[in-house]
């Protein structure tokens, strides 16, 4: 079971001054009727819920660095929230804890197509930043599946990815700067227009730091223009480790296509019966869309069918029409959504290296097997970006945590393979007991001593990414008592 802290009694007793002082820094921001934080006490890991003290909901920067200005000075824990599509419990409160929310702060700020850049508020969804350049020709690349909630403060607090980074990266590799604040107030501009900027890459360490850091106010962000045209193909194999290998064969002959996905047998099925959107009745699949103008699309798509065939694939489905287009991806679009049908799941997102695919599909079967849990796999296949959803039954007890403990299997499997254990949901809370089976104790402390530099007091998401024993003497020399106990 994952474990949060004690709260910090002496924030609990001052709890109404604590409010007062909220109200009067920010009137009209701060919701502070436990019914209604109730909306606030867990993100998209469900499984763990707590209400915050008290939620603020500011509208700029300006009004994000008085409140941390004066969280710091009342020794008040904070945790930054976006949308709270976090899937690793990256912006669950404790009991003791400020959320400061950005879904007030939306505004589009600036657009330059010339140098190919947009300026948004951190709160801004993540579609609705394409959706702002689409009438000039452009989008934003990256393209996670709650793309139409999730926002992109989160985004980079995560460095999220989705169906097209293997083409255009994730987050980090469309971002070129941030307006951040510190714990104590301060703001302070990393990167900029270009994305470089002078000394350390700050900029760098900020994304995908899970909010350790400071709060993303205001990002400037990479826009591209729209390409020619986009084909996918659908690809059927008899088995996911065949298909696993068709993988790391087009990556292997320098193919770069915008996007590979993959689904097995489980979830082909429960997106079929929830979206109908045509697929074969096989043990795996692969959704491979490839962009340029016509000459280019066929080119490349040309050289995957060859590819393929020496697979023995079940089906090749290429697209000749933008329905045709629209149905070949429905199902995947539609995918964890459609596994609500089967139960409920945790999903997971360690990342490999393309070549261990295959070996890694096997060896989540034999999990799966062992702990007598269904597993369903859906991925970003092209960079090895895996996402097994495990079927459990929140209900039964002592389903969640044997599910917990096959996830934290899988996710072994995928340090072992020369892999990670995040790609883009984070370490948040449901990794962090994890994170000393990919760093040992000096990498570990040398990321600690960077949150000591941006947030001495260990007041920002303090209980998240390292875990509770490592981080406990830095997070009890602030409450000035023994090391807690979990």
């Amino acid at each position: 079971m994952m474990q949060m802290p004690q709260p910090d009694a002496s924030v609990l007793a001052r709890r109404q001054a604590i409010l007062a002082a909220l109200q009067s820094a920010l009137p009209g921001a701060v919701i502070d009727d436990p019914a209604e934080t109730r909306a606030y006490e867990c993100d998209a890991l469900s499984a763990y819920r707590c209400p915050p003290l008290a939620v603020v909901l500011p509208r700029s920067t300006d009004e994000v660095s008085r409140l941390m200005r004066l969280c710091q000075d009342l020794q008040v824990p904070v945790v930054p929230r976006g949308a709270g599509t976090s899937l690793a419990g990256g912006s669950m409160p404790s009991q003791d804890a400020v959320v400061i929310g950005l879904s007030r702060m939306t505004e589009v700020l600036e657009i330059a197509p010339e140098d190919r850049l947009i300026r948004v508020q951190a709160g801004r969804t993540n579609l609705s930043v394409s959706g702002a350049v689409e009438g000039l020709g452009f989008f934003y690349a990256p393209d996670p599946s709650s793309q139409l909630a999730c926002a992109i403060g989160g985004n980079i607090a995560m460095n999220s990815g989705g169906a097209h980074c293997l083409k255009y990266g994730v987050t980090t590799n469309n971002l070129l700067g941030v307006t951040l604040v510190l714990m104590d107030g301060s703001v302070v501009e990393l990167g900029g227009p270009t994305g470089d900027g002078p000394g350390l890459d700050l900029l760098g360490v900020v994304c995908g730091s899970e909010g350790q850091l400071g709060i993303v106010t205001e990002a400037t962000l990479r826009i591209l223009p729209r390409p020619a045209g986009a084909r996918p193909v659908l690809v059927g194999f008899d088995s996911s480790e065949t298909a696993g290998a068709c993988v790391a064969a087009i990556i292997r002959a320098g193919i770069i296509p915008v996007a590979i996905e993959f689904m097995d047998s489980p979830c082909i099925r429960a997106t079929e019966a929830y979206a109908g959107a045509g697929y074969p009745d096989c043990e795996a699949l692969l959704i491979i869309e490839v962009e340029g103008t016509p000459p280019e699309i066929d080119e490349q798509l040309s050289l995957i069918r060859d590819i393929a065939m020496r697979f023995d694939p079940v089906e090749f489905r290429e697209s000749r029409s933008e329905d045709e287009s629209r149905r070949i991806w429905l199902g995947r679009k539609s995918a964890f959504g459609a596994m609500g049908q089967m139960g409920d799941y945790i999903c997971l997102d360690g990342t490999i290296p393309v070549t261990a695919l295959p070996s890694v599909l096997a060896g989540i079967g034999d999990l799966s097997r062992q702990y007598g849990l269904a597993v369903a796999n859906v991925f970003h296949a092209g960079d090895g970006n895996m996402h097994p959803l495990i079927i459990y039954d929140a209900n039964t007890a002592g389903d969640l945590d044997r599910a917990e403990a096959l996830g934290a299997d899988i996710l072994r499997l995928c340090v072992e393979v020369g892999g990670c254990l995040t790609g883009e949901h984070g370490v948040g809370i449901e990794k962090r007991d994890l994170m000393t089976v990919q760093f040992d104790p000096p990498d570990l402390e040398a990321q600690m001593r960077v949150k000591d530099v941006f947030d001495p007091h260990w007041l920002l998401n303090a209980a998240k990414v390292f875990p509770l024993e490592v981080s406990a003497p830095r997070r009890d020399r602030r409450l000035n008592r023994p090391a807690d106990a979990a």
